[in-house]
Formats: C-alpha cells, structure tokens, sequence
C-alpha cells in the first residue's frame, strides 16, 4: 500500500513539472544551489578558524 502511494506521489510530482515550467526552473535552481555547497567536513581555503581552536591554544 505504501510503495503505491509512495509511486502515485511520485507519478504526480513528475507529471506537475512536466507542465509548469517554472516549477522545473525552480528546482533545477535548488539542485544547482545543492550541489554547490560543501561537503559536511570538507573546509574552504578561505575559512576562518573556529572559537574553539582559539581557545584551546591558549
């Protein structure tokens, strides 16, 4: 019963987007923003340390 409900959601989600093309822009935007970000432990060049490591050192 869940995995009909779970296709049918599914089913009409892709047939929405098929129709509104904005909502199509919109979530390619949303992956474009996603896949952009860091990943969890991954550090930018540019990063400033952390409070904690400050604070530590002293």
């Amino acid at each position: 019963m869940k995995k009909t409900l779970a296709l049918t959601a599914l089913g009409l989600g892709a047939a929405y987007l098929m129709r509104n093309k904005d909502a199509r822009d919109k979530l390619s935007k949303q992956f474009d923003e996603f896949s952009n970000t860091p990943m969890r432990g991954d550090k930018k060049k540019d990063a400033r340390p952390s409070q904690t490591a400050a604070t530590a050192n002293k």
